[in-house]
């Protein structure tokens, strides 16, 4: 069979027009005799080609060719052997009975067979054996393990890590052999040639390597819920480092490590910041490993370890000072891609420590020339944040000469940078609004442009000087625009702003534009954002004369949805002022999740077909905060995907509560850091995790018949969960308060660390002399048997017997349990062992008036404020404990609970600071809170507190919170 190369054509053409049908016909070759090695292994190419490009094979015939297949186990072949064990793995999930083929297997896996044969025969049959059979291949898998070939090895960690998945108590006991080969001292270097050839053809360098980073991924899928496992785990190969220079940059270190794969390095360091993460007391200790990692021989490692610290939460200056020096040296780099991930840490940690990057300014400003125009782009983006007001100007114009030659990705890293400019050098307005609006001109994808249009909208949000320039700007952009979505958005922000302006006519006609020539979404959003300049105050009777024409105009509009708004327009445009600001101009929207989720609860329960649905009990925040947590959100994801974070993405939780509340909003506010809107942001999305959390925490109790019994509903507040042990004792246990009108149920959750034991009749005993005996215990809930690793919770409930009793107190709290020996292999208590019982003292629970308090954003907090006057109460604190008016701000928002309102979280001056919070007493009664604090050196913080609520009551309550 002769080959050809048709000089026209690509090297793949042949495979990119294969058909289905014909392949399936060729694979009649696999039935004859004497096989034909080259042409079956250029025919399985073919199979799993059509495989991997998502050609669809039924049951039946993946069937058929499984088993054809199998016949060429009969051929010697090695590369041939090969393609088999492959193909095999890839049909596998769609063929039937391929059990058969275990025995084929299971021959090739003795330890008389040939290496190649061995590690491609453990994946093929981990792929295909049943969970229920592993015990069955076990032996084979444990021996493959601590195999002295590296290429076996490997083969069967890899399979293991895939196993762990359906059988993890299985994989689990294998937990020393995976330490063996961990802690091997030296493997032997196995072979791989894959079409053809024996195993002494094709060494493969340093293959022991990896088995260390598979066997260490291995052992930590084994540990990870064991957090004293995997800190040990680190720690056992964290205490010396590789000797020796790398390259270019000279290293530190000791004498040699255990660890020699670089890659499992990297790994390690990844588990040592996930311990971090979890346990923040560990922090110190692993943080001077990380610093070591700083200086390992390998860049790698370096790197990673840099990235790590930089990317650590509450991270302070001094921390980064070693991983910012590391990260200078690696930009002098003879090597692109080591100065590419160089710079790109930088960059993520200019945004929020650009002090700290200040030092490398110089080294930057090198790669401004960089042949290699990403690093290029980065070193411009970080200099722009950490550049004084100077160098802007200059910066910008040598990031406009290379804007044509940078991908798109690339661009929207520049806009993002010059919209975080916008807040820290307004004073730049002309320079910037000049770039993006060269930028919005030039060719580019959906992506981009919106980044350019979100910078020029934070841009004339932010600073009101260049307003009616920046709307000129986004005007004529819709003039030409491609993109439906940016020109609804921008419509959108036209008829927020325009109206303001000193001449609202002038973005009238370029409105009215969109509504003759554009597609029906657009005109939808147009007919919407000329109704805005009809019901603005400012509106004289002129204008709101000819926006009734155009809107009148739009009734006989082909669309129904431009109809139907052009009639809710033409409304809104006659009625009453309060009418106009409440449903035009309410700078409020209801968090969308939650409203949906009470919708359904509503439709579903059949105790309410009688009642109005609730929507006070839906939180709202405010259209500012919706677009800021819009916008951090993407900064979070753009980080994440752009640094390679090595630390965990936002919770979940929490970032879906952001993007939720963001959807509502047709775009983002300009990215001050650290200023009002961006805390005023994270509140927002902070009282929307809480709402969410809350209902999760109701379907949880409700679902406890003893609680449940209680009567209860709905649930006012679930605080956030507090130690009540230390994370490395033997027992671990936490408390989440939980607070009803009338009851108060305390849950705690408590693990069990000592795998040689089991505990039944765990519970928590609760004693105060705070209460003055207004709290009634009425239920206590143990846990029936507590096992190593399996975490339980237990209940104890109190019934408050008047409604303003028991707003304070302490409470004592003592773990009592029955302590049994068990076998830690299979966690059963010893035959005859009656267990004794034990006391475990806990730290004490505290109760305070913040934990009857739900934080909820409250609209027009300031009216609410001035009706509310007659139930003011006031206090003045001396506190000279705080250092500083942020820390101390951030203490009273813990002790009050509620939902911060603007810059509260932010304080803009060192020496004194206005904070405003809203909140709901037991979920019905609005509160509000201002502070006013001032602080002085040596003195501390005076702070003034004046709280006023629906109920005259709460007022002191609320101020006894600090007290």
């Amino acid at each position: 069979m002769s080959w050809k190369k048709d000089e026209d054509s690509d090297d793949l053409g042949a495979l990119m027009n294969l058909d289905h049908s014909v392949v399936l016909q060729e694979a009649r070759v696999f039935n004859e005799t004497p096989i034909r090695p080259r042409q079956s292994r250029l025919l399985l190419a073919k199979i799993v080609f059509l495989l991997y490009r998502g050609d669809p094979m039924s049951t039946t015939e993946a069937t058929n060719l499984f088993f054809s297949i199998t016949k060429l186990f009969q051929c010697k072949d090695m590369s041939l052997r090969q393609m088999v064990y492959l193909t095999i793995k890839e049909l596998s999930t769609i063929s039937e009975d391929v059990i058969m083929v275990t025995s084929s297997l299971m021959k090739d896996m003795q330890p008389t067979s040939e290496i190649t044969y061995r590690a491609n025969a453990i994946r093929a049959l981990c792929k295909i054996v049943d969970p229920s059979m592993l015990p069955g291949i076990e032996r084979f898998l444990k021996a493959a393990i601590v195999e002295k070939s590296a290429t076996i090895a490997s083969s069967s960690l890899v399979s293991s890590l895939h196993l762990f998945n359906e059988a993890k108590e299985v994989v689990r006991r294998w937990g020393n052999e995976v330490s063996e080969a961990l802690n091997g001292k030296s493997l032997s270097q196995g072979s791989s040639s894959f079409f053809g050839g024996s195993s002494s053809q094709g060494q493969v360098v340093s293959t022991s390597n990896i088995v260390q980073y598979h066997a260490i991924g291995l052992l930590y899928a084994i540990r990870q819920h064991d957090r004293m496992a995997v800190l040990k785990l680190v720690q056992a190969f964290s205490g010396q480092q590789g000797k020796g220079s790398s390259g270019w940059m000279m290293g530190g270190g000791g004498s040699g490590s255990a660890l020699r794969s670089n890659a499992a390095h990297v790994m390690l360091i990844r588990y040592a910041v996930r311990v971090m993460e979890g346990d923040g007391s560990l922090a110190p200790q692993l943080h001077g490993l990380l610093e070591e990692w700083i200086r390992h021989r390998s860049d790698m490692v370096s790197l990673e370890a840099a990235r790590a610290v930089c990317q650590l939460r509450d991270v302070t200056d001094k921390q980064l000072t070693a991983a910012v020096n590391a990260l200078q040296l690696f930009l002098s780099s003879p090597k692109a891609v080591v100065r590419f991930a160089a710079i790109r840490t930088l960059n993520a940690l200019a945004r929020t420590h650009p002090e700290a990057v200040q030092p490398c300014n110089v080294d930057m400003e090198g790669l401004i020339t960089d042949g290699n125009r990403s690093v290029a782009t980065f070193a411009i983006t970080t200099l722009l944040k950490t550049g004084n007001e100077a160098s802007v100007e200059r910066l910008m114009k040598q990031m406009q000469g290379f804007m044509a030659e940078i991908s798109d990705e690339f661009k929207i890293i520049v806009a993002e940078a010059v919209r975080s400019l916008c807040g820290k050098f307004p004073g730049k307005h002309a320079l910037f609004l000049g770039f993006l609006s060269g930028v919005l001109r030039d060719e580019g994808g959906y992506e981009f442009k919106r980044a350019a249009i979100e910078a020029i909208v934070g841009l004339a949000k932010h600073v009101a000087e260049c307003r009616e320039v920046a709307l000129g700007h986004l005007c004529e952009f819709i003039e030409d625009c491609e993109f439906t979505k940016l020109s609804v958005r921008v419509l959108h922000f036209l008829g927020e702003e325009g109206p303001a302006t000193a001449r609202p006519t002038v973005y009238i006609r370029h409105i009215y534009n969109r509504v003759v020539l554009e597609n029906a979404v657009v005109r939808a959003a147009a007919v919407s954002a000329l109704a805005k300049f009809g019901a603005a105050p400012s509106a004289d009777a002129a204008l709101l004369r000819s926006v009734r024409v155009l809107l009148a105009r739009c009734l006989d509009d082909r669309d129904d949805e431009v109809r139907d708004r052009a009639a809710w327009g033409l409304r809104m445009t006659g009625a009453a002022e309060q009418t106009r600001s409440r449903y035009v101009r309410d700078d409020s929207a209801f968090l969308l999740p939650v409203l949906e989720r009470r919708l359904v609860e509503y439709c579903a329960d059949p105790r309410a077909k009688g009642a109005r649905f609730d929507f006070g009990a839906v939180p709202r925040i405010s259209r500012a905060q919706e677009e800021e947590a819009r916008h951090r959100v993407r900064l979070d994801a753009m980080d994440h995907v752009l640094t390679g974070s090595a630390l965990s993405p936002p919770p979940a939780a929490a970032a879906a509560a952001a993007a939720a509340a963001a959807a509502a909003a047709g775009g983002a506010k300009d990215d001050v850091p650290k200023g009002g809107a961006a805390a005023a942001a994270a509140a927002a999305v902070a009282a929307a995790d809480e709402t969410d959390r809350l209902a999760r925490y109701a379907r949880q109790l409700a679902a406890i018949p003893e609680l449940a019994a209680l009567g209860e509903q709905p649930l006012v507040s679930s605080q956030r969960a507090v130690e009540l042990t230390e994370p490395e004792t033997e027992y671990v246990v936490r408390c989440v308060k939980h607070v009803y009108e009338r009851h108060i149920v305390f849950q705690f959750d408590v693990a069990n660390t000592i795998a040689e034991q089991v505990l039944e009749q765990v519970e928590v005993a609760m004693e105060s002399d705070d209460a003055g005996g207004a709290l009634l215990p009425v239920v206590a809930m143990a846990i029936p048997v507590l096992r190593y690793d399996a975490p339980g919770t237990a209940y104890v409930a109190f019934e408050r017997l008047t409604e303003d009793a028991a707003t304070a107190a302490s409470f004592a709290c003592t773990l009592r349990f029955i302590v049994k020996e068990c076998d830690p292999a299979t966690g059963e208590p010893e035959d005859g062992d009656n267990g004794f019982g034990d006391d475990y003292s806990l730290e004490a629970v505290d109760l305070g008036p913040g934990d009857f308090m739900l934080p909820t954003y409250i609209p027009a907090s300031d009216a609410l404020w001035e009706s509310l006057a007659e139930s003011e109460s006031v206090e003045t604190f001396a506190l000279s404990s705080f250092s500083g008016i942020e820390e101390c701000v951030s203490k009273v928002a813990d002790l009050l609970n509620m939902c911060p309102l603007d810059n509260a979280l932010a304080p803009r001056s060192k020496a004194a600071h206005k904070a405003a919070f809203t909140g709901k007493w037991l979920g019905r009664a609005k509160t509000v809170a201002r502070t006013r604090m001032a602080y002085q050196k040596g003195a501390g913080v005076t702070m003034e507190l004046a709280v006023r609520s629906e109920d005259p009551a709460v007022s002191e309550l609320v101020v006894s919170a600090i007290a």
